[in-house]
C-alpha cells in the first residue's frame, strides 16, 4: 500500500477495490464484459484479414514470411485477453480519487498503472511461460537473460490524462520476434476502441479495417503531439520548424493521436523523448494501415530488449503519407 509521504500529490487514496490489490481472480475473470460488448468482435474479424499492401516502402518492418498464421492468430487471441484485462482495472479507478506518485523521473504513477499491468502478466505467465516480459513499471520478466519472443506493455500510456480524467491515454501492447514488432494493440479501455496491428495484415478498429488518409504536401497536415513543452534544446528548435508549417497543430493525445492517424482523422504525429514501451505496439498498427513510422532520421524504429536493456529515449515521426513524412524529415533536419 502507498503512504503519503512517498506522494508529492495531495489526492486522497481511496482503493475502489481492494481485492485488487491481492486477488487473481478479481482482475482477471474467466469471462470478460469487454469482448461481450457488441460492436466489438476484433477476434473473429482480424483474424481472417488480407495481407496488406502498404503505400510506404518503409513499412516492411518484419519478414512476414518467417511468421506462422496460426501462432500469429493464437497471440492476438492472447493480445486482446491482456487489453480486456487491464481495461477492466483501469475502468474501476477512472474518475476516481487516489494517491499518485512520482517515479523517479517525476513522471507519475498510480495504482491503476500497476494492478493493469500485473493482471497482464498473469495472463502471459499462465499462456507463454517461455516469453520475456518487459513492462513499463517492472522493467523485464524472464529467468533467461533474452527471448525470441517479448511482450512489451504500457498499461496507460498519458497517466495524466488518466488522472484528469480525459480519455485520450491507452494501453499498449507489443509482441516482439528477435527484437521486431510483430504485434500491436492500442486500446482506449474507456471509449472501447482497440486498434489492432499484425504483421502482413491491415490495421483495424474493432474488427473494421483502418486506412491512413492521402495528405501530400505539408502545408496542409494536421499535427499532433502530446505537449510542445516536452521538446526541448534543438528538439524544440526542430519541432517549431514543422509546427509553423502545418496547417493545424494540435495537442493532447497521447498514444491516441496515433491511433487517430492510423484511422484517417490526422496526418502527422511528432514527438521527443520516446521510451520503447511507448512506441512499440504503434509501429504495427501505423504500418498495417498503410502510414510510416520512423525516427527524425527516417530510420526503423528497433529496440533489443533483454534483462540488461534500458529503456533509451526515442525521437519519432508518424505519418499518414510518405511524402509529407519525407517533408517532415526534411524540415526537421535532424543530425
Amino acid at each position: 500500500m502507498f503512504s503519503q509521504s512517498q506522494s508529492q500529490s495531495h489526492f486522497l487514496y481511496t482503493t475502489p477495490s481492494k481485492s485488487l490489490l491481492f486477488s487473481h481472480s478479481s482482475i482477471l475473470p474467466r469471462k470478460s464484459p469487454f469482448l461481450s460488448f457488441p460492436s466489438f468482435k476484433t477476434p473473429l474479424i482480424s483474424l481472417q484479414t488480407k495481407p496488406m499492401t502498404s503505400n510506404s516502402k518503409l513499412s516492411n518492418h518484419t519478414d512476414y514470411s518467417s511468421l506462422n498464421d496460426t501462432d500469429l492468430d493464437c497471440f492476438v487471441e492472447v493480445g486482446n485477453k491482456l487489453a480486456d484485462a487491464a481495461g477492466e482495472v483501469i475502468r474501476i479507478y477512472f474518475r476516481k480519487k487516489f494517491e499518485i506518485l512520482d517515479k523517479e523521473d517525476l513522471s507519475p504513477v498510480t495504482i491503476a498503472d500497476q494492478a493493469a499491468e500485473e493482471s497482464m502478466v498473469s495472463i502471459l505467465l499462465e499462456n507463454f511461460p517461455s516469453h520475456a516480459i518487459y513492462g513499463e513499471e517492472k522493467g523485464w520478466r524472464c529467468i533467461e537473460k533474452s527471448a525470441d519472443y517479448v511482450w512489451v506493455l504500457d498499461p496507460i500510456d498519458g497517466t495524466k490524462s488518466f488522472i484528469t480524467g480525459k480519455p485520450v491515454f491507452g494501453t499498449l501492447i507489443a509482441l516482439l520476434k528477435k527484437g521486431k514488432p510483430i504485434l500491436g494493440i492500442i486500446d482506449q479501455p474507456v471509449l472501447r476502441e482497440r486498434w489492432i496491428g499484425i504483421s502482413g495484415r491491415k490495421s483495424t478498429l474493432n474488427g473494421q479495417e483502418v486506412a491512413t488518409r492521402t495528405c501530400t504536401e505539408l502545408s496542409r497536415a494536421c499535427l499532433y503531439t502530446t505537449s510542445p513543452h516536452l521538446f526541448s534544446g534543438d528538439a524544440e528548435e526542430a519541432f517549431a520548424r514543422v509546427r509553423d508549417k502545418v496547417k493545424v497543430p494540435l495537442y493532447g493525445c497521447d498514444c491516441y493521436a496515433y491511433a487517430l492517424l492510423a484511422s484517417g482523422y490526422v496526418d502527422l504525429v511528432i514527438e521527443s523523448g520516446l521510451r520503447p514501451y511507448d512506441f512499440l505496439a504503434l509501429i504495427p498498427v501505423i504500418e498495417g494501415a498503410g502510414g510510416v513510422i520512423t525516427d527524425w532520421n527516417g530510420r526503423q524504429l528497433d529496440w533489443k530488449a533483454s534483462s540488461d536493456s534500458r529503456a533509451t529515449s526515442f525521437n519519432l515521426v508518424a505519418a499518414g503519407d510518405k511524402q509529407i513524412h519525407q517533408q517532415t524529415l526534411d524540415v526537421l533536419q535532424w543530425q
